[in-house]
C-alpha cells in the first residue's frame, strides 16, 4: 500500500508491509545463513539474536522503505536499508547505497519507522518527509 498526501507544506511518501512471522521462520529453516546474509546487515544480525519476530520486524521495514521509495524489492538492495536503535530504544533508518541515493532524489528530509509485531504479525510503516513541489 502506498499513498501521497500534502499536509502543512509538505508531502508525504508512506510505505506500509504486514508479514507472517512464520514466514521469516521457513525462510531462515529451508535457506540459513544464506538467507540471513542476503537479507540483514550484520549490525541487526547482532541486535536481533535470533530472534524470529525481531528479523520479521525488520524484513517488513525494509519491505515498507523499498515502497515509500518507490522502488520496490528490485531498485533497492536489502542490507541498503537498514534499521537500528537509538539510545532510547526507538528504531531508526539508515540508508546506503542506492537506497540512499533514491532518497536524495526525492527529495526526502525524513523517513521515519514505525514497527511492532504480534505473535503471528509482524507491521512496519515508513513514512518520508520531503520540501512541496513548486
Amino acid at each position: 500500500m502506498e499513498t501521497n498526501l500534502s499536509l502543512l507544506g509538505q508531502v508525504l511518501t508512506t510505505g506500509v508491509d504486514i508479514i507472517e512471522i512464520n514466514r521469516i521462520r521457513h525462510s531462515i529453516e529451508r535457506w540459513g545463513g544464506r538467507f540471513l546474509e542476503r537479507i540483514y546487515t550484520e549490525q541487526e544480525l547482532d541486535y536481533c539474536k535470533g530472534r524470529i519476530p525481531n528479523l520479521a520486524g525488520r524484513f517488513v521495514a525494509k519491505e515498507a522503505t523499498m515502497k515509500a521509495l518507490g522502488t520496490g524489492i528490485v531498485g533497492v538492495g536489502w542490507k541498503e536499508v537498514e534499521i537500528i536503535i537509538l539510545k532510547g530504544g526507538s528504531p531508526f533508518l539508515k540508508l546506503h547505497g542506492r537506497a540512499l541515493e533514491t532518497a536524495t532524489s526525492l527529495g526526502l528530509k525524513q523517513l521515519a519507522v514505525s514497527l511492532s509485531h504480534s505473535k503471528y504479525y509482524a507491521v512496519a510503516t515508513v513514512v518520508g518527509i520531503r520540501q512541496e513541489y513548486h
